[in-house]
């Protein structure tokens, strides 16, 4: 058994979700030898070369980064393995070769956004919302050959709310995940690990999300239309065109927030100003919609949005 202090670890991830985790492991005293992360791309107006939020943590607290191009580059192994590192620890980054995930005397393993064998891919959080799920969690697993199929080592369950949004779900995510992630590290630390495999049965999966697939399909029950529009949001996010009565201009509205007002069939799908509420009718139910934005404008509130918005100037683009 390892004292936390001599237990090396190497931790690999890229976005805000992962620092988290990664800051936590700091916290608890953990020594971590090396971060990886990927490398810096251009963004904002200016395009200047940005770091991932990782890299930005690693480098608060002085620790060495590693931004490799290609997994299997020499170069890159070869300092990967100079670290002598027990454990590595991925949290939302690359599908790591085998090469680098059989370095580590003890494993590698990944923290997953859902309670695994359910929602592998690329967008567990999502694909939960989206189906109605009122229940997901974490699990951490030993990384194989396969995209999430390795041997769970733990996991812990959350709730959904009906209302709640992909985005906010995230942020209680990671932090069941940063704890979830540590308790992983002393289990594997005392040698009490017991990894079981994964069933391949009744498997609900959580593939990458594009742009194309955010347009709201408005056919759906009223309670799939608004799981969708809360499973995308706050991105990719669900969108709905609108078109000029007179002109024929289309314009896409981003829909951020909703809640079902009834599932009584309304007739023809309509967007209405209800008392100063954006009300979204379809066929099967009814919607409040709380915030949006229209293309080439900011994210408002509902009431914002009809005050600047000659609503019965437009309509649905079914």
């Amino acid at each position: 058994m390892k004292e936390k202090k001599d237990l090396n670890i190497v931790f690999m991830g890229t976005p805000e979700f992962a620092v988290t985790i990664l800051e936590k492991l700091i916290k608890e005293s953990y020594s971590i030898k090396a971060v990886v992360t990927a490398p810096d791309r251009p963004a904002g107006r200016g395009r200047k070369l940005q770091g991932s939020a990782v890299k930005e943590c690693a480098l608060q607290h002085n620790l060495p980064v590693l931004q490799p191009t290609q997994l299997k580059g020499q170069e890159f192994i070869q300092e990967l393995t100079s670290f002598q590192a027990d454990l590595f620890i991925v949290v939302a980054f690359r599908m790591l070769p085998k090469v680098v995930w059989e370095i580590p005397t003890m494993g590698t393993f990944n923290l997953h956004g859902s309670l695994l064998p359910q929602y592998r891919g690329a967008a567990p959080i999502n694909w939960a919302v989206i189906n109605g799920e009122t229940e997901t969690g974490v699990t951490t697993f030993f990384i194989d050959e396969k995209i999430d199929t390795g041997q769970t080592l733990l996991s812990d369950k959350l709730s959904i709310g009906e209302n709640e949004t992909a985005g906010e779900l995230h942020d209680r995510m990671m932090v069941l995940g940063a704890q979830t992630v540590v308790n992983t590290v002393e289990l594997i630390r005392l040698g009490n690990a017991q990894p079981q495999p994964q069933p391949d049965r009744d498997l609900k999966s959580a593939p990458k999300i594009s742009k194309q697939d955010c347009l709201l399909d408005l056919r759906k029950p009223v309670k799939a239309i608004h799981n969708f529009i809360r499973g995308m949001s706050p991105y990719p996010t669900a969108w709905i065109k609108l078109t000029h009565k007179e002109s024929g201009e289309i314009k896409t509205l981003k829909l951020f927030r909703s809640e079902v007002v009834d599932e009584q069939n309304h007739g023809e799908l309509a967007l209405l100003n209800e008392n100063k509420k954006l009300i979204l009718k379809t066929k099967s139910g009814a919607l409040n919609l709380i915030e949006v934005q229209l293309e080439g404008k900011k994210r408002l509130n509902a009431t914002s949005f009809l005050a600047g918005f000659p609503l019965d100037e437009w309509q649905i683009v079914d």
